[in-house]
């Protein structure tokens, strides 16, 4: 998926990694305390822009994270990388975590 993919798909992709997170007891503690995001607020706050590519970042920054959530999705992660570019808000600017 190109940067200039079209934005429904790359919404869609962040809408699964999303789900992918809220699913994982592990994952949706660390997604809120890292946004900030409270998890009542989850549905307002994913109509903002730039929410679905932070999704997406919170993947890219944890290589481990990442690659589950490929494996369980059968998806490339050069794709994660490219739908958080199609984005609003979208960029390379994300800080990697361990």
């Amino acid at each position: 998926m190109p940067a200039s993919a079209n934005s429904p798909a790359a919404e869609a992709l962040a809408i699964q990694a999303l789900g992918f997170i809220a699913a994982d007891p592990v994952l949706l503690p660390r997604f809120l305390a890292l946004t900030g995001i409270e998890a009542d607020a989850i549905r307002r706050a994913a109509a903002e822009p730039g929410f679905l590519a932070g999704v997406l970042n919170f993947l890219l920054a944890h290589e481990p994270t990442l690659t589950a959530f490929c494996q369980a999705h059968d998806i490339d992660p050069a794709a994660v990388g490219q739908a958080q570019r199609a984005l609003p808000g979208g960029n390379d600017d994300f800080l990697a975590s361990t």
